[in-house]
């Protein structure tokens, strides 16, 4: 491709990243309000969790289909599919409409991510994708920083319908520049497609969410509905496995674990998502219910790690390129580990300025993870199991995200349970019927209802929050140790050296069907 053509493309596929970026921020500002307008409170989680359960099973069946159809118009499909559920989200009037066009809005998003990533390992060189990927990084800490102003602004000054309207523009402009600029020519062959394994799959990701996603809440762990849920999921990812074994075609080619680079970042994705969503789901829980900070202050918590993450992103593709994979993998776990363990550490008195370096070294340390896990897969499989190798890091990190956001759930519920009772047992007067009808943890976020309760029991529930807040800082903590162990684990050497190279039939180590593309 010439050098027109290249940013014309990386334009076209960073708005396309922002698409999906400011959508996640901007409706989770907007919730409360659209919550009040169509009513239907009990169903509020369902608008996020649908979405996050249809783009998640969806991204390896689109990675694979990339890969035997090209990325242009896989991407594009997404995009289509997007924006028409973003419309008709805009168009919806109640709530159990909005949850149906979430869902939908949701089967586009699980092909743009994965497919961004993946375009930019086709039309870049390793040298020139260890700096691209950086601006990506970027892409998502802007719109985590700006994205809430903007749902903020959008639902004062417009309608709530806006949040959703505003993902056009975007989106046409990323589908405009992809269809002037990207050139894909795919010398396409008959396939037969993998059904079962990709309905299996999807099958035992949708019952796994489900259950993590309602167990603890709607109702017990313990409950049939959870075990039959989590039978369910076990059930069917076994004959997954088995059918993914028989496959010509496989939908997530199980010889494609056989690379070290596509293992370790899986393992790597699954850590890194607990962390990052470990750290962005509870710090704001510490600012304003044991600080007694403001929902603005809680935002603002979370800022240099959105700043730290696309710089060092950036970073890590300077020390890729000079130094091989281990160096900056290893470097990057141990920061995060060591922020983690910071941040387990923090107390009532811990002032933001002293919060905010352990904050900026969990951002640096993910975002040099990343970044090296990206390119390492990307640098060590061939052009036609690329996309679903891409697909798989970004499916696993999701994954390991929603798994630890509902288990870190559990445990901050169970200890903040036990606290609570024993300390309001204490302090039977110290506030009034109406609030003991609410969660202590609710009144504590909301500076309003701070002073439903006496000074001495306010002081002391913010100190059980705190307690058990670290039990979830310390759980992060734990995980993030375990990137370390896996960083070990990657190859020494430079990157050129782990390059993926041509290898006969017998040699293959990826079984899938042979695809030419001419990229100019």
């Amino acid at each position: 491709m010439t050098k027109q053509a290249k940013i014309i493309v990386t334009i076209g596929l960073m708005l396309g990243m922002a698409l999906t970026a400011l959508d996640t921020t901007i409706v989770g500002t907007a919730m409360p309000s659209i919550v009040g307008k169509l009513g239907g409170v009990t169903l509020y989680a369902w608008v996020i969790s649908i979405y996050l359960l249809t783009s998640t099973v969806t991204v390896p069946i689109y990675g694979k289909l990339a890969d035997l159809y090209g990325r242009k118009l896989l991407l594009l499909g997404g995009t289509a599919i997007f924006l028409a559920g973003s419309i008709a989200c805009g168009l919806s009037q109640n709530m159990v409409e909005l949850i149906i066009f979430r869902a939908i809005q949701g089967l586009g998003a699980g092909a743009v991510q994965p497919l961004v990533l993946t375009i930019i390992g086709d039309i870049f060189a390793l040298e020139e994708r260890a700096r691209v990927q950086g601006l990506f990084s970027g892409v998502w800490g802007l719109s985590s920083i700006v994205g809430p102003a903007i749902g903020g602004v959008i639902v004062d000054r417009l309608s709530w319908s806006w949040v959703f309207y505003i993902n056009i523009p975007f989106g046409l402009l990323s589908a405009l520049l992809l269809i002037i600029a990207l050139k894909e020519n795919v010398t396409r062959s008959k396939h037969q497609l993998d059904y079962l394994g990709a309905a299996t799959l999807t099958g035992s990701v949708v019952a796994l969410l489900f259950a993590i996603q309602e167990g603890g809440s709607t109702w017990a762990w313990g409950s049939p509905q959870s075990i039959g849920l989590f039978a369910v999921a076990v059930l069917l990812l076994a004959l997954f496995l088995r059918v993914e074994a028989r496959a010509n075609e496989p939908v997530l080619p199980l010889a494609l674990f056989k690379n070290r680079f596509v293992t370790l970042a899986s393992i790597g994705g699954v850590i890194l998502g607990t962390v990052m969503f470990g750290v962005s789901s509870y710090l704001p829980l510490y600012v304003q219910g044991v600080r007694g900070g403001s929902a603005t202050e809680a935002g603002l918590i979370l800022m240099p790690l959105l700043v730290s993450w696309p710089i060092a992103a950036v970073l890590s593709g300077r020390l890729v390129m000079r130094m091989g994979y281990r160096f900056p993998a290893i470097l990057g776990s141990l920061l995060s580990m060591v922020g983690a363990l910071c941040v387990a550490l923090f107390n009532m008195q811990t002032s933001y300025i002293l919060a905010i370096f352990p904050i900026i070294a969990i951002g640096a340390g993910l975002g040099l993870i990343s970044n090296v896990y990206i390119l390492s897969v990307q640098n060590s499989v061939p052009w036609n199991v690329r996309g679903v190798a891409t697909a798989a890091t970004q499916f696993f990190r999701t994954m390991g995200g929603t798994i630890a956001i509902a288990v870190m759930g559990t445990v901050l519920n169970a200890q903040m349970g036990a606290r609570f009772a024993a300390i309001l047992a204490r302090f039977p007067g110290g506030i009034s019927h109406a609030a003991a009808q609410d969660s202590p943890a609710n009144l504590l976020v909301r500076p309003e209802t701070r002073s439903l309760f006496s000074p001495s029991l306010l002081v002391q529930l913010q100190d059980a929050l705190m307690q058990s807040l670290f039990w979830v800082y310390l759980l992060t903590a734990i995980v993030a140790a375990g990137a370390v162990v896996v960083a070990l684990y990657v190859p020494r050497g430079r990157a050129e050296e782990h390059a993926y190279r041509e290898a006969s039939v017998d040699e293959a180590p990826v079984s899938a069907p042979v695809v030419h593309v001419d990229m100019g």
